[in-house]
């Protein structure tokens, strides 16, 4: 009877570290989608700019479009890394669940 609650405990902790993964997940879209967005109104604001020929306009929104690329570069690359991570420990997790004949007690999986 030990091992049992222990494989449950373990089970529980495993489906719990399960969610807390696709909460990152969904933060690191969140958050990669909002810097594509600040990109995007950037661009729009040169673009903008260069329309009406404002030369000193045009200058100040061309550095904030390159200062936002980099920045998305930056985040779009630690973004990647960070959900390769989660891959492989959601990976993990899920397997060693599989292992027990138990399976998930929740539907995290």
């Amino acid at each position: 009877m030990g091992s049992s609650l222990v494989r449950s405990a373990e089970h529980i902790v495993s489906s719990a570290r399960l969610a807390e993964l696709e909460e990152c997940s969904a933060l690191l879209r969140r958050t990669r989608m909002r810097a594509q967005d600040i990109v995007d109104q950037a661009q729009a604001l040169l673009l903008e700019a260069e329309l009406e020929g404002e030369p000193e306009r045009i200058a100040a929104c061309a550095d904030q479009y390159d200062q936002a690329r980099a920045a998305y570069a930056k985040l779009l690359d630690a973004y990647l890394i960070l959900r390769g991570r989660i891959a492989a420990e959601r990976a993990t997790l899920r397997m060693s669940c599989q292992a027990e004949p138990d399976g998930l007690v929740s539907g995290h999986a």
